[in-house]
């Protein structure tokens, strides 16, 4: 069945019926639904046929290296873990050096329920993947159709336009082709991280004036390549001025237009960094 299925490029119309669980996420309102993760429960056959197919695509992408080292997320031997010591690195090592270091932690608005599905098609095409591959991604994403199930209760169908369905094993992977290329329209006088879609860069320099004209020019890239390729950077955006000595103003950066909002603290990938990097807002969280 798989095999035909592959090679006769037919994809069977239950597969793309999926059920959402409205999960809230952390620390959220309950009572605003745009504080819900929906992951969607699909076919356990179809999760099986795809688990196939991640693990030759995978293999492929790892094998040739066209996933950048940047991104950090569902790649074997790689974790948060990364990210976090390199920012804590960056921010040592700047403290050394007298430095201001800025940093700024980019949120996606509904990363991957806006996922432009043509883009991941493109992106495979780009890297050179011909033939059955393409197709059944294409199969995959389109015309799919969800209910929403809350406790015993289903809703209406709906039909998914965009996006790729969150708790499905092939849409990670499809998520990072569609997002890698960010990481390319960052200059290499910003250091950048990105788990999944986490993105976060940083600048240190002794001069303030010389850190933001390198940050501005990568924010705008980065909002430049997120409206062609159908992100949405959210005014969520959030920065941090890393700095051992008090009475320094923060940085002026803009983000389409809008101040980006400065604070003292920020939990990152789980762990909260504060501007003179003690750790005590963490622990104080932990104590919690």
């Amino acid at each position: 069945m798989f095999n035909r299925i592959w090679k006769e490029h037919v994809f069977p119309d239950c597969w793309k019926h999926a059920f959402i669980i409205p999960i809230p996420k952390p620390g959220k309102d309950p009572q605003d639904p745009l504080n819900y993760r929906p992951i969607a429960l699909t076919s356990c056959m179809c999760k099986l046929f795809e688990r196939i197919v991640n693990v030759r695509l995978v293999h492929i992408l790892e094998k040739n290296e066209y996933i950048s080292p940047f991104q950090s997320g569902f790649r074997k031997s790689r974790s948060t873990i990364d990210n976090l010591m390199s920012l804590e690195t960056d921010i040592r090592v700047a403290f050394l050096k007298r430095n201001h270091l800025v940093s700024i932690f980019f949120d996606i608005y509904k990363a991957y329920d806006r996922t432009w599905r043509y883009g991941i098609v493109k992106n495979l095409y780009d890297l050179g993947f011909r033939g059955n591959l393409p197709i059944f991604v294409q199969n995959f994403l389109k015309q799919r159709f969800f209910r929403v199930r809350m406790g015993n209760t289903d809703s209406n169908i709906f039909c998914q336009e965009e996006g790729v369905p969150q708790g499905s094993v092939l849409s990670v992977t499809l998520f990072v082709l569609a997002i890698n290329p960010i990481l390319s329209v960052i200059p290499q006088t910003v250091q950048k991280n990105l788990y999944v879609d986490d993105l976060h860069i940083s600048c240190y320099a002794r001069n303030m004036q010389l850190t933001e004209r390198r940050l501005q020019t990568a924010i705008n890239n980065i909002v430049e390549w997120s409206n062609k390729s159908g992100f949405t950077i959210s005014a969520q955006t959030i920065g941090i001025h890393f700095c051992k000595r008090p009475l320094h103003a923060d940085p002026e950066l803009l983000l389409s237009g809008v101040p980006i909002r400065f604070q003292d603290n920020y939990k990152f990938l789980g762990i909260v960094f504060d501007k003179r990097l003690t750790f005590l807002p963490h622990i104080a969280s932990l104590r919690k």
